[in-house]
């Protein structure tokens, strides 16, 4: 979802007594409307192109250094990234900010690299020229990214050779849905096939915007928004995808518009307009029916809410828990992004690159072997493919809210620009996104991904001798990683998504969810007010504030190519073996079964902790020095099952979550497991579906999907905004490597670091 903070006059189809006091008021405030109006539109182009960063903290906040230490950063001596150098921090200013760019030369150099801005105007301009759109009717391009080239073509590139750049693009032209390619070469638009046989595509930015502008026109919304009380200058409304509930709500495109106040507090999330919700035609942006079943309900107050730094009382102490803390690189990074886009880091190499849908996408995992020398496969490409947050409300208002967040509002069309020196630390390199406009135009998404290198004080691997052996040895390395990121602020909800690389092979993803809680508006104050019987349907976080009880489900695509496509999934299942009579004094023990799936039916996993696996990946065709084959396996980490019906109308769509793991043959269509057209879909085109075929798997190019799972029972310290809660698991090697990957790494000496003091003894 994507908000839009509205100020509009007050419709003049009033009753005459009402509109004369209505006019009246609003002469006397004239000027203040206008001003709201501006500073609307301000925050509308603010979000959707600019999105600057918030407050940074001081440099000075951070360290001094020692004046005989030339390595330690300082206001004067700041590390610079070699690829992308931002403004030198000086006592003038600073703030480290990532560089701005204007990407309009941009040219690319890589099969993988996303379209550029003179590719995205190239497409726009075949389109509008292509008989499809030269008859003036209404269009709006839903998407428009880099036709991949074929994944042979790309294993087998060198840089330096050509490549081809075609555009797919997913356009609705006169209320019907287009396939296209774009072959930016020839100039030639194909169509690509039939669409979906139901749902549309995903929303574009325009249609979150005119469908929160829509409901103002009609004048009984406007006087239901007046007879509870709020000001339409205080008005902030949000686009809620309807999901599918049967046939009535076929053959056009709708959505649900639901409204709060923002009087007093920038946290409007916390005000709800409870039981009003307003039925809107996307494509006419009509109101086809109003709600409103909460009129005795009261609008929670604004009190205690915000949750800005610069709106807390100046005149109390700071709530200064810890102090500011770096990590200061004397050498410089050691990662490097050639052509903004290649990342190399220790003994790992990976294309980087935003995406509208995915948020960002990896592609061309390699990792180095330490005695070969040789750059190995590990991943052709993950990302993120689907998120699914139904919320456990079935009352009029509440049951429709079951979002698609990548598929129906898409991930990375709502990724927010990261904040220098609290999203990502001061050694970061930033990388922006390049979109397209509903109407086709480019436009920069700032700083929406950064790469950085993080050290938490982690063991990389150690061992102390003990002292009855007499032999004094304590060897220890640190462990150092490289992470990824990405934050969409999909409204209310911010998701934090990490890809974090590690010198010992492994690669771990790595999802945080923090922002705010969706609320329900509630007539009871106190706990003790609730009747014995009633469901809250969640928990009572303040005066009036109910927190309903949801799920989240973070679903990734995992192209997996362990030293090659040819590859296997095996569920080494962790088996109770007992002993025969006389065997042994132990009654019991554990044996690993190792089974290989032979199709898709067979690789479908529910994790069970009382029936434990390993989730092994191999290529069979390629052996240790020892004789196994060598692999990675998924490693679960905390997670979530949903527990809906499967005959639930969203639990059909996201019939993905059924399971933890599945694993189908590569297929270059199947990308998103909640289907190419997620919103109102009816779940007949899902990872779900597509596993039904039961294609072979065994010893072929596979992609395994990993479901990420999260109950959310809110609780008071959710409230007004969350703490963030997170969750991970691993693609980890096993049998990849002859021996340890990283046994001859040095540990880290005094003089290998900085001397730096802190300010107060500076």
């Amino acid at each position: 979802m994507y908000i839009y903070l509205l100020s509009r006059q007050v419709s003049a189809h009033l009753p005459p007594e009402r509109e004369r006091r209505e006019r009246e008021r609003m002469e006397g405030r004239q000027s203040l409307r206008l001003l709201l109006l501006f500073v609307s539109v301000a925050l509308i182009l603010l979000f959707t192109w600019v999105n600057l960063p918030s407050r940074l903290p001081d440099t000075a906040e951070l360290v001094d250094c020692d004046a005989s230490s030339p390595w330690c950063a300082s206001s004067k001596n700041r590390f610079q990234p070699k690829q992308r150098q931002p403004p030198t921090t000086n006592i003038e200013n600073p703030r480290p900010r990532p560089r701005r760019h204007s990407h309009v030369f941009d040219t690319p150099r890589h099969p993988l690299d996303p379209l550029t801005i003179q590719e995205l105007n190239r497409v726009r301009t075949l389109l509008l020229s292509h008989p499809l759109f030269a008859n003036g009717a209404p269009y709006a391009l839903h998407s428009v990214v880099l036709e991949e080239p074929d994944k042979l073509s790309v294993l087998a590139w060198r840089k330096g050779d050509p490549f081809p750049r075609k555009a797919s693009v997913v356009a609705r032209v006169a209320g019907e849905s287009h396939l296209l390619t774009v072959d930016l070469d020839s100039g030639r638009v194909t169509e690509q096939g039939a669409a979906p046989l139901s749902g549309y595509p995903t929303m574009t930015m325009e249609d979150m915007t005119t469908a929160t502008l829509a409901p103002l026109a009609d004048p009984e919304f406007n006087r239901t928004v007046l007879a509870r009380g709020v000001d339409l200058a205080d008005l902030a409304c949000l686009p809620i995808s309807s999901g599918w509930y049967g046939p009535a709500e076929e053959s056009r495109r709708l959505i649900k518009v639901q409204c709060y106040s923002m009087k007093d507090t920038a946290n409007f999330y916390m005000r709800p307009i409870e039981g009003l919700t307003v039925l809107l035609d996307l494509d006419t942006k009509r109101v086809v029916e109003i709600t409103d079943k909460g009129r005795d309900i009261p609008i929670p107050k604004a009190a205690n809410t915000d949750y800005r730094y610069s709106q807390f009382d100046q005149n109390r102490q700071a709530y200064r828990m810890i102090n500011p803390i770096s990590i200061e690189q004397p050498k410089g990074p050691s990662f490097t992004v050639e052509d903004e886009h290649l990342v190399k880091w220790a003994n790992w190499e990976f294309h980087a690159k935003p995406d509208p849908r995915a948020g960002v996408i990896i592609s061309r995992a390699r990792v180095r072997d330490s005695e070969s020398g040789e750059l190995r496969d590990v991943m052709y490409k993950g990302f993120t493919s689907e998120l699914f947050v139904p919320y456990m409300d079935p009352t009029d208002a509440w049951y429709f809210k079951t979002y698609m967040d990548a598929g129906e509002y898409g991930f990375g069309l709502q990724a927010m620009p990261l904040d220098p020196l609290n999203d990502c630390p001061r050694n970061a390199y930033f990388m922006d996104g390049v979109f397209p406009a509903g109407d086709g135009t480019p436009y920069v998404r700032s700083g929406m991904v950064c790469i950085y290198e993080s050290y938490a004080g982690d063991i990389g691997w150690r061992h102390s001798e003990s002292p009855i052996t007499g032999m004094e040895i304590r060897e220890v390395r640190p462990k150092v990683t490289l992470v990824v990121r990405m934050a969409a602020s999909v409204a209310n909800y911010d998701y934090i998504v990490d890809w974090e690389f590690q010198t010992d092979g492994l690669i771990r993803v790595k999802v945080g969810l923090s922002g705010i809680l969706m609320v329900k508006g509630s007539p009871y104050a106190n706990v003790n007010d609730v009747p014995g019987r009633e469901d809250l349907y969640g928990t009572l976080l303040s005066e009036n504030v109910i927190g309903v009880i949801h799920d989240h489900y973070v679903t990734f695509h995992l192209d997996m190519d362990v030293d090659g496509a040819d590859n296997s999934f095996v569920n080494v299942n962790i088996r109770k073996q007992e002993t025969s009579p006389g065997e042994s004094p132990r009654r019991s023990y554990l044996k690993a079964v190792r089974n290989v799936a032979k199709t898709e039916k067979d690789a479908r996993v529910k994790l069970k902790l009382y029936d434990p696996s390993e989730f092994h990946v191999v290529n069979t065709n390629k052996k240790t020095r020892v004789g196994n084959p060598v692999g990675y396996k998924v490693v679960p980490a905390g997670t979530a099952a949903s527990l809906l019906s499967h005959d639930d109308p969203p639990q059909k769509r996201a019939a993905f979550t059924n399971n933890q793991i599945w694993v189908t043959p590569y297929n270059r269509t199947e990308q998103w497991a909640g289907g190419l057209f997620t919103y109102q879909s009816q779940g007949e085109d899902t990872l779900a579906v597509w596993s039904e075929r039961d294609r072979p798997i065994e010893n072929k190019d596979i992609v395994v999907w990993y479901t990420l799972g999260f109950h959310h029972i809110p609780c008071q310290e959710d409230f007004p905004i969350m703490p963030t809660v997170s969750a991970s698991f691993d693609l980890k090697p096993v049998n990849f490597f002859e021996s340890n990957p990283i046994l001859r790494i040095p540990p880290n000496t005094e003089n290998d670091l900085p001397v730096c003091k802190p300010a107060a003894s500076a």
